[in-house]
């Protein structure tokens, strides 16, 4: 029998005898090995691939034929690509990609957003106070809820400073939209940079970080309802800016929370601060306006922005249809973990929430203003290759992300308690107790 190679570059060719697999190939000898398990996988871990790593956008992936003296092929393997393997590119190579003028802030244009939202806002609710009509007041609800998402957008940039070289203008500017929509600005910063940093990392991650086994058993029934039954989880902002996550506590309004250090503490006052008289001019404008009248208003767009974040950044780091991995250890690094995030096409939405779903540039260059990240993301794909993820383009509207979103929460509900690389693993008595409910 001989051995044919099969090359992308290079077509078949023999392999030479004295170059020829035995049976059972044998590995050299490393230092350290390791197999760490994940979603019924296993991944050689430790530095001895690591050491195969060529200077390409994806790990090689050889295919090797088998083929008898003179007949047809009768089999072949194939290398599946793995994105739980280190990258054969750094930030440099992707920040060089990426052209000079992306990196520029605007002040200007990003007040022009600012104006823009903000009128619409204004608009919308003069509008429909003005018809006051049952058949107006849901496309009213729809459309304020998603213009408050972004005026939460905006004042996110502020707080990654992409909004604008200027601190104080980003700070005052961040401090009016975060509060209007009742977001305490440096609490919610503080913490959004957190993610950022550690971004892929099984227990340092802070936002929409999974479980890991042990902490998901000792959740109680309603809990794990909460977290994973529709349209529970699509709730859960107001809840996490309170108390965080499961495993994790603390406040986003509280000074003294583990979320932040000494000197952040003034900020934190401020922002929260500004929450109370925002939340105090709501109660006035209730006690003038009637319950009714500003429940319409205000309270379910609340709701309707609510749930615009907890969708758009839930998906940003969950629901691809092949498992992703979380990192620990020695296996995290800044650029693998935001290697993980997926980039989502939201149709119409786009431009209204300021390309928000071009989301793994920003992971990895939050710096760059949205209104370059379409372009820098078009220019740093051919470095990423195959560790970019093209997005399932959208229609008008992004239905389509509702079948994403729903198959994670039934799939994804915890990762081992071990290991450097694990992926989601699903509870079976949480689908199947979920199927029964409906």
């Amino acid at each position: 029998m001989a051995i044919l190679v099969l090359s992308k570059c290079c077509g078949l060719r023999p392999l030479p005898a004295s170059m020829r697999f035995r049976s059972k190939p044998r590995l050299p000898a490393a230092p350290h090995v390791s197999f760490v398990s994940g979603g019924g996988r296993q991944i050689l871990a430790g530095g001895f691939l690591r050491d195969w790593a060529l200077r390409v956008s994806a790990p090689a992936m050889p295919v090797i034929v088998e083929q008898k003296e003179g007949e047809e092929v009768i089999g072949a393997q194939k290398e599946e690509f793995d994105p739980g393997m280190p990258p054969p590119f750094g930030l440099a190579e992707i920040r060089a990609a990426i052209p000079k003028h992306c990196w520029v802030k605007n002040s200007w244009r990003s007040m022009s957003y600012v104006v823009r939202d903000v009128a619409v806002v204004f608009g919308l609710a003069a509008t429909a106070a003005y018809i006051n009509s049952w058949v107006v007041w849901p496309l009213y609800w729809a459309a304020q809820g998603t213009m408050f998402w972004a005026l939460f957008v905006l004042g996110h940039d502020c707080g990654h400073g992409s909004f604008s070289n200027n601190l104080k203008l980003n700070s005052v500017v961040g401090h009016i939209l975060h509060s209007s929509i009742l977001v305490p600005y440096h609490g919610w910063r503080i913490s959004h940079r957190t993610h950022h940093q550690n971004h892929g990392h099984v227990e340092k991650d802070e936002s929409w970080h999974p479980l890991s086994e042990n902490i998901y058993r000792r959740l109680d029934s309603i809990t794990r309802m909460l977290r994973f039954a529709l349209p529970f989880p699509m709730l859960a902002f107001p809840i996490y800016l309170w108390g965080r996550s499961p495993g994790k506590s603390g406040s986003h309004f509280n000074p003294e929370s583990d979320l932040f250090v000494p000197n952040e503490r003034k900020d934190v006052i401020t922002s929260t601060a500004c929450w109370i008289a925002m939340a105090s001019l709501l109660a006035g404008l209730t006690w003038l306006m009637g319950p009714l009248k500003m429940f319409q208003l205000y309270a379910v767009p609340y709701g309707i922005f609510v749930m615009w974040l907890d969708l758009v950044t839930y998906l940003h780091h969950h629901g691809h249809e092949e498992k992703l991995p979380w990192y620990r250890g020695k296996e995290w690094t800044y650029l693998r973990g935001g290697l993980t995030t997926l980039d989502r096409d939201f149709g119409w939405i786009n431009n209204i929430h300021h390309d928000i779903g071009t989301h793994v540039i920003h992971h990895l260059f939050p710096q760059i203003p949205h209104y370059h990240l379409v372009e820098a993301t078009m220019a740093a794909k051919p470095v990423l290759g195959k560790y970019y993820r093209e997005p399932d383009k959208s229609g008008p509207l992004p239905f389509h992300l509702f079948h994403d979103l729903s198959r994670s929460l039934k799939q994804d509900h915890f990762v081992s308690d071990s290991g450097d690389i694990v992926y989601y693993e699903k509870d079976p008595e949480l689908s199947s107790s979920s199927h029964k409910s409906k």
